[in-house]
């Protein structure tokens, strides 16, 4: 246990943290700027003096600031890693209470996050490889043919194609026949050009109307329109210098707000086996031209086999990267261990 009371113990942090930031002497004005104690500068000065008696600080030369010494480095540090093992314990139980409502719990996760980091984050609703399990064509009348894909965990896409000729119920049949032999199990990017040439020699004539269906098919696995981006601590980047430049922050806060343009970075080989774990870009890494000065660290979280999201923070490119990747995968635990319970 420490000997300090709260009021000495507000004040400690303040210095300590204002010289991490710094790396100078840290004066009692700038402690009653720092903290909500409403004390005047002499109050402070007399709760500085007592903690340079107790070895907590000390004066480098007459009339500095005061800096941390050993002791308070100890202090400060064993007191945030009992707070951050309380904020996890808190995180882990309001997880769990929201885990009913798998949208609630990504919201909140986020929100946790900005608080947890000071910078950026997001989190995206869970997708998974759309990988075709049926596809039923039917005629609607003489110039259009329905096109019903069904993709695993039952997702079904309808589009509607345009005919150039009208069609037999024989070479519907024929056709559906043609689609879901080459096509049942196989995902978009399985569907190659040996496949659909296969497809269009068997089609003949029709090969046309196998080439727009395909078409419809692509257009339906890159419909996102169930996918969205829950994003908190926007405002967080105007606290670095670096980003807080006008132009610059307009067009951060604007990419955020427009999420659509954070899609070709969340998306992007999101199926991908090695873009699972924890993924760091830095500035031109980034294929978000507002995100040039910036770094995005993400990971991905799984509810079942193949069906995943992402979680990402963004701040600069000077980032505590230590804390962020160490607060991800403590993140990803936990949200694995809920979903397990959950199956």
């Amino acid at each position: 246990m420490h000997e300090l009371d709260d009021r000495k113990l507000t004040i400690l942090k303040a210095i300590i943290k204002n010289y991490l930031e710094t790396g100078e002497p840290v004066g009692s004005r700038t402690i009653s700027k720092l903290t909500d104690l409403n004390l005047s500068s002499a109050t402070i000065r007399n709760e500085m003096s007592d903690l340079e008696d107790m070895g907590y600080i000390f004066q480098p030369h007459t009339s500095a600031g005061r800096i941390p010494t050993d002791k308070g480095y100890r202090l400060y540090v064993d007191i945030l890693l009992c707070d951050k093992s309380r904020e996890l314990d808190n995180m882990k139980d309001i997880l769990i209470e929201k885990a009913d409502r798998l949208e609630s719990l990504l919201q909140q996760i986020a929100k946790i996050l900005a608080a947890n980091t000071n910078y950026t984050t997001m989190v995206t609703t869970p997708q998974y490889k759309k990988t075709v399990k049926f596809i039923q064509l039917t005629d609607i009348d003489l110039d259009q043919l329905l096109v019903v894909i069904v993709f695993e965990k039952n997702l079904v896409k309808n589009k509607i194609i345009n005919l150039p000729t009208p069609l037999s119920k024989e070479i519907v049949l024929k056709l559906n026949i043609i689609l879901n032999t080459f096509l049942q199990g196989l995902d978009l990017s399985s569907i190659n050009l040996p496949i659909i040439s296969k497809m269009k020699e068997q089609a003949g004539e029709y090969r046309e109307v196998v080439n727009n269906i395909l078409d419809a098919i692509v257009q339906a696995v890159n419909e996102e329109e169930d996918f969205k981006i829950f994003t908190s601590g926007a405002t967080n980047i105007l606290k670095y210098p670096e980003l807080s430049d006008a132009e610059k922050a307009s067009e951060l806060l604007y990419t955020l707000e427009e999420k659509k343009l954070l899609s070709s970075l969340i998306l992007d080989k999101m199926d991908a086996e090695e873009s699972r774990g924890i993924q760091v870009y830095i500035g031109n890494e980034t294929p978000i031209e507002a995100m040039k000065d910036c770094s995005v660290v993400t990971a991905t979280y799984e509810i079942e086999e193949g069906v995943y999201g992402k979680v990402g923070i963004i701040g600069p490119k000077r980032m505590d990267y230590e804390k962020v990747v160490g607060t991800l995968k403590n993140l990803m635990a936990q949200l694995d261990e809920i979903f397990k319970k959950k199956t």
